[in-house]
């Protein structure tokens, strides 16, 4: 077991890296082939301002679970020719790179920018910054927490968080045309439910800041989690965007960014809410499994109907984010829980709890796991572990000891694995304090 770190710091703003001794949406069988691990680094390369560092490790130097030894992961600073574009195309920095998907055939990386609403599509082969689009601003705000293309290619759907939107870019990859459909737009602050009651209410959906908008295998739902709690589910294809069910918070509760298809099945969870509002928990653990067969159709559903099944749900403090699948064809769902340091293990057959990974040991006393991906054999587990000052999120649950890259050995068919490796990440401004803070990750295919 081994631990490096990773050293990034602004005077001069240079990469150092030295040996001191970490949602797949859509079930596979597992395969072999190359591939890279991308993670992001969200904290701030230049000065206090915007920026952040992508961190890229082919499968070469993680096979087996081994920690790279010496400076061989490529990085990007996206305070560089990422930011350059982003200015020209909307005229401000681009903040905050949170999250990171790629397109169904890993040709390009889609990076949502949380705390300026930018969204950046990028030549995933070259890294080269191609488009910068940024989401509207309404009157509660503007941000871009999560964005995710349809498996067809042929959208981007956007979570503009503080704003309440919906938003969808029309996208085409093969040609690179992105265009952000104004019409398309779901203002969840003032729409209306199918029911015919407000998509936001104080007794049903209090907060509509759209969290993360899980989208189905066939491109025609999307869930989409708010952090308030409650949810819609979502047919993203149509001018508007329509609403197809809608649930209160009392059926799901607030905060999911975790979600992953087996076969006719989503499964989608809840977390912790950041920072203080009174009908809120600070912490939340839930997982919910819905049949995406009694979604089909026209007819508007009843609310809370098909009603969820609830697969896990624990009280006291913990904090349910990234979900992965493991095993082959998904035979289990790997739930990270943020606060309590575990991974919790589902069977998918019965949705029943069959182990907790512990992930605090030896390598970290406060791992923070968050978003996570798997590599296409199935063997690894990859998470990003969240940092001491923690730049989303926050106040809550993401704060941890040990920012970087951690590496499970997954074990027992993908029922069991361990915390392996860590490779550390070091941002340090002239106050002496830590800001490195992964948060976006994926695995990206290379065949």
């Amino acid at each position: 077991m081994a631990t490096i770190s990773c050293t990034l710091r602004r005077a001069p703003q240079l990469f150092i890296l030295s040996l001191v001794v970490a949602a797949s949406a859509v079930a596979a069988t597992p395969e072999t082939g190359a591939y890279e691990v991308w993670i992001i680094d969200q904290s701030d390369t230049r000065g206090l301002d915007h920026g952040g560092t992508l961190h890229i490790f082919s499968h070469k130097e993680l096979a087996g679970g081994q920690v790279p030894a010496r400076d061989t992961d490529e990085t990007v600073d996206l305070g560089g020719a990422a930011a350059v574009l982003c200015r020209t195309r909307t005229g401000a920095n681009p903040v905050r790179p949170h999250m990171l998907v790629f397109n169904t055939e890993h040709t390009h990386a889609v990076v949502a920018f949380v705390a300026s609403g930018h969204v950046l599509v990028l030549d995933a082969a070259t890294r080269a910054p191609l488009e910068c689009l940024r989401t509207s601003q309404s009157p509660t705000g503007r941000q871009a927490h999560a964005a995710f293309p349809a498996p067809d290619g042929s959208y981007i759907l956007v979570a503009n968080q503080n704003g309440k939107r919906l938003e969808r870019i029309d996208s085409d990859f093969a040609r690179n045309r992105y265009v952000a459909n104004a019409d398309a737009t779901l203002d969840l602050a003032t729409c209306t439910a199918p029911s015919g009651k407000p998509c936001q209410v104080a007794e049903l959906r209090p907060d509509n800041a759209p969290i993360c908008p899980v989208i189905s295998q066939s491109g025609d739902r999307a869930f989409v989690t708010l952090r308030g709690g409650g949810m819609l589910v979502v047919d993203p294809r149509p001018t508007p965007m329509r609403i197809v069910a809608e649930y209160d918070m009392a059926a799901v509760h607030g905060n999911g960014c975790g979600g992953a298809q087996v076969r006719d099945r989503m499964y989608v969870n809840s977390g912790g809410r950041p920072g203080p509002m009174e009908h809120l928990h600070l912490y939340g653990f839930d997982v919910y499994r819905f049949a995406l067969d009694d979604f089909r159709g026209d007819k508007p559903q009843i609310p809370n109907t098909p009603a969820p099944t609830v697969v896990y749900q624990v009280d006291g403090q913990h904090d349910s984010h990234g979900m992965v699948l493991t095993g082959r064809k998904g035979k289990y769902l790997w739930v990270m829980d943020r606060h309590a340091d575990t991974v919790e293990v589902f069977a998918t057959a019965n949705d029943t709890r069959v182990g907790t990974i512990a992930l605090n040991g030896p390598l970290t006393d406060n791992a923070a796991p968050d978003l996570t991906d798997i590599s296409p054999a199935g063997d690894l587990v990859f998470v990003a572990l969240r940092g001491p000052t923690p730049l989303s999120g926050d106040p809550h649950n993401a704060r941890g000891a040990t920012p970087g890259l951690g590496i499970l050995q997954v074990s027992d068919g993908g029922r069991g694995g361990k915390l392996v490796g860590i490779v550390r990440f070091s941002n340090v401004g002239a106050d002496g304090v830590e800001r490195a803070d992964p948060h976006g990750l994926r695995v990206r295919r290379r065949n």
